[in-house]
């Protein structure tokens, strides 16, 4: 067996074709190229994402109510203002492409007018209007006007102030109409329940009615109905506002797409588990993809959504047919995966599908393998093996130690595990390593302190702590040991900083590494109009469209590109009669370069391309690129790069203009992502999620101590049958609003993004080679003196799990470490080369004669 594996590598080499090593989207892409008209597509279609997929999205919407709006479907326009009002915009149609993505649930609802019965009836509302139930109710025949006027009698004999109040509004109530009693229930519950919804019931009202706490309860029982019939009635015309506006759109994109010959991602899965699994034709295309495919292997299993593993099963459904074809070739089926690692739900993917697939064809085989047929001499060889791989080829023992020793604090469950996993071995068992617990980095403020500056939206906590950690960064790099695992010094590129969210901390890590002089490579992916070489450069077209943009211009003065400081702005901009750009016409004799070049851009603008004005800046007299390095450091690279191909992507399709640059730059959106895999020797801040499949000796989990329920963003949608449609996508109530059926859903939910929260950890320490640090910010200080880290934070969890494991405790910023040997070795001087005397000739020091 050994010999083979070696063999393998070669063999895989000479195979005729190559190995075919293919993203499941990609195999799809391919498939239904090969068998256009049987999955009944366009041939030649193309597949849409990033800025294209955007504006078709935009241009759709627009479409689709400057036609309602020429119908006079005042219906549709005012179910999208509904939904505007209660989302936002952008929300809004980030809603509406959730809708597209499920074209058979929205469909599945039938007409526009029957969706608001049936989220209605999911509500359990009554099927009259609720002002006319409500107001019913509240009337005399309606309410238990007995139990209100007992109420208001037992706070009268009580006989304080607050009773006697409660008693003449009660009065006051029943004296109103039912309409009017309908607009006031609020008040009346507040008679029998505090704002946290408890009853409110004193010793006084019990002593002047023994049975005031069982009135009080019955009371705010009945209010409590009526008002969730009330607020449930607001929230099922929301929803079904966004669904009919949902059902509309999804139908108007999937035609735009069929119009363009295009198709995204969601559409290739579907296409292809639709042309597998049809009658008649799908068996024919399984019959020509079986002569092709002998063996699959499917990496990352768990993260593998259920249509994607439909796509598998129908794929080698061949294998366990029992054939006699079948039984003369050898089929294999191979899923690699780790359920610790699944950390992609927020893609829609659910790790329990690895562990149903599993189970599916294990059970499949054992079929297989326990079959009567006399005729099949390969009975038995369709063998199912569990196998699992204990040993770690990356990381030390004592990283591995407490990884196992967070598994078994938390306990299995909570990362969804059916039980504890084997403990980890590392396959270099002598190697050192280690794992430090940093004290959380606490900020005391003081009168000094000021949140003036250009970063004071960001938190003094955050600021002080990337200052912090740089400054630590840079220390160990000075320090330079030699890592045992590389047998080298520590350099910028041995580094991996992880935090959970690319947001403010780090992108402040990554300016503060630059600032202390450190080779970092930035954050691993961003948005490509946030960098600030792109800001600036942007400022510069905005310019030159309009001239008397001031905050273009002063945006552009003070960017690399013409190398401003704030005063020298402030003496220009300070007391000016007109803009900007006149104030720096009529003063040019102070300000010549900064018009001078100014006056260049504009005096090239109108005889460009959005392309050539952008290179002319980074490459022409201005030489913007070596400014903007200079300033931004190597990490304003890709962003520039990402420009320049965006700008050459709109001059392919659109009418090659500044202005329309601007304007078809700013409706969308595109993420520069760096290679997180090249080498370099710079530190590397990244999330989690980038991070996966990456390692390195020295990894740094930054902010450990945030509180999960605050990171990330609260889905705008929860999924839920409605009727006979699986999985419809509706809008998420807000907390006032939850009840049945969304509670549960939602705790569900809820509970898989806490146990995703521990399995991100588990990765995050798993990224370690040689030596862990896991650190944060303090949090605000509790009143009650209790400690202020989350309880469900990583910092926390950690911590447990080192002193389970007896971890000694350090000084200065170390609270914890856990370590065996030494996992740096004293740093090797090399010694020094005495280089001979060169022999230099005279003529080389001799200036050549005049031509």
């Amino acid at each position: 067996m050994i010999e083979r594996a070696r063999q393998l590598f070669a063999r895989v080499l000479d195979c005729p074709g190559g190995l075919k090593i293919q993203t499941i989207h990609s195999f799809a892409q391919s498939l239904l190229a090969a068998f256009p008209a049987e999955a009944e597509i366009v041939p030649g279609f193309q597949p849409i994402e990033g800025r294209a997929e955007q504006e078709l999205v935009r241009r759709t919407l627009a479409d689709l109510l400057a036609d309602a709006e020429a119908r006079r479907d005042d219906v549709l326009i005012r179910d999208v203002q509904a939904l505007s009002r209660r989302l936002g915009e952008a929300n809004a149609v980030e809603y509406l492409q959730a809708c597209a993505r499920k074209p058979g649930a929205l469909e599945a609802l039938g007409p526009p007018e029957g969706i608001e019965p049936q989220i209605r009836k999911l509500l359990d509302l009554p099927d009259e209007s609720a002002g006319d139930y409500i107001a019913r109710s509240c009337g005399d025949d309606g309410f238990d006007c007995d139990l209100l006027r007992a109420v208001a009698d037992a706070n009268r004999r009580w006989g304080a102030q607050t009773g006697i109040g409660h008693a003449d509004f009660i009065e006051e109530w029943l004296s109103l109409t039912p309409i009017e009693r309908a607009t006031r229930l609020l008040e009346l519950r507040r008679i029998v329940l505090t704002d946290k919804g408890t009853l409110k019931v004193s010793a006084g009202q019990s002593k002047a009615e023994p049975h005031y706490e069982a009135h009080a309860g019955r009371l705010a029982t009945l209010i409590g109905e009526l008002l969730r019939i009330q607020n449930g009635a607001r929230l099922a015309a929301d929803i079904a506002a966004g669904l009919r506006a949902g059902q509309a759109f999804s139908a108007a994109y999937t035609h735009a797409k069929r119009a363009a010959g295009v198709a995204d991602f969601n559409d290739l899965i579907e296409w292809t588990r639709r042309l597998l699994g049809q009658s008649g034709m799908g068996e024919w295309v399984r019959y020509k993809l079986d002569r092709q495919v002998d063996h699959v292997l499917v990496d990352e299993a768990q993260d593998t959504n259920a249509a994607q593993w439909e796509i598998i099963e129908r794929l080698v459904e061949e294998y366990f047919s029992g054939s006699s074809e079948t039984d003369q070739r050898v089929r294999t089926l191979f899923m690699v995966g780790d359920f610790k690692q699944a950390i992609y739900g927020f893609q829609g993917t659910d790790p329990g599908r690895f562990r149903e697939a599993r189970e599916k064809f294990k059970a499949r085989a054992a079929q297989m393998s326990t079959g009567d047929d006399l005729f099949s001499y390969r009975q038995g060889a369709q063998e199912f093996r569990d196998l699992s791989i204990a040993a770690s080829f990356r990381s030390a023992q004592p990283v591995l130690d407490v990884v196992d020793a967070v598994i078994e604090t938390v306990g299995p469950a909570a990362l969804a595990l059916d039980g504890m996993p084997p403990p980890h071995r590392a396959h270099h068992r002598d190697r050192p390593g280690s794992v430090e617990l940093w004290h959380p980095f606490a900020v005391e403020a003081s009168p000094d302190d000021s949140d003036e500056g250009e970063e004071r939206w960001i938190s003094l906590r955050d600021r002080r702590y990337a200052e912090a950690l740089a400054d630590r960064i840079r220390q160990m790099l000075e320090e330079a040991p030699v890592l045992a695992s590389t047998e080298r010094p520590l350099g910028p590129g041995d580094i991996l900083v992880l935090v959970r969210s690319r947001g403010e901390l780090a992108s402040l890590i990554v300016a503060r590494l630059f600032a202390a002089g450190v080779p970092v490579a930035g954050v691993d992916r961003l948005h490509l109009h946030e960098p600030l070489a792109v800001q600036d450069l942007l400022a510069a077209v905005k310019f030159v469209v309009q001239p008397n943009d001031d905050l273009s211009l002063a945006c552009l003065l003070v960017s690399p590109l013409i190398g401003w400081d704030q005063d020298r702005l402030r003496a220009l901009a300070y007391g000016r009669k007109g803009s900007l750009w006149r104030e720096l016409r009529q003063r040019v004799d102070e300000f010549r370069p900064a018009h001078d070049a100014l006056s260049e851009l504009l005096r090239i603008a109108d005889f460009t391309t959005p392309s050539r004005f952008l290179e002319t800046i980074l490459t022409g007299p201005m030489q913007g690129r070596r400014r903007l390095y200079s300033r931004l450091g190597m990490a304003a690279r890709d962003a520039i790069d990402e420009l320049m191909n965006s700008a050459l992507e709109f001059e392919r399709n659109e009418t090659a203009s500044l202005d329309r640059f601007l304007a078809w730059f700013s409706r969308g959106t595109v993420d520069v992502q760096r290679d997180p895999g090249t080498p370099a020797n710079e530190v590397r801040v990244m999330t989690v999620h980038g991070a996966k499949g990456l390692e390195a000796p020295v990894v740094i989990l930054a902010d450990a101590t945030a509180d999960p329920a605050r990171l990330g963003r609260t889905p705008l949608t929860v999924e839920m049958k409605v009727g006979s449609a699986e999985g419809t996508p509706l809008l998420r109530p807000k907390k006032e609003e939850r009840g049945p059926p969304f509670e549960d859903r939602i705790s569900e939910q809820e509970k898989r993004d806490a146990e995703e929260h521990l399995r991100l950890l588990y990765v995050a320490m798993t990224r370690a080679a040689d030596r862990l640090i896991v650190s944060g910010v303090r949090p605000k200080e509790r009143k009650d003196g209790a400690d202020p880290r989350p309880a469900n934070c990583w910092h926390r969890t950690v911590e447990q799990a080192m002193q389970s494991l007896g971890g000694i405790e350090g000084v200065g910023h170390l609270a914890l470490r856990y370590a065996s040997g030494t996992s740096v070795v004293a740093k090797r001087t090399k010694p020094k080369v005495v280089l001979p005397d060169v022999l230099v000739p005279d003529w080389a020091k001799r200036a050549a004669p005049p031509e």
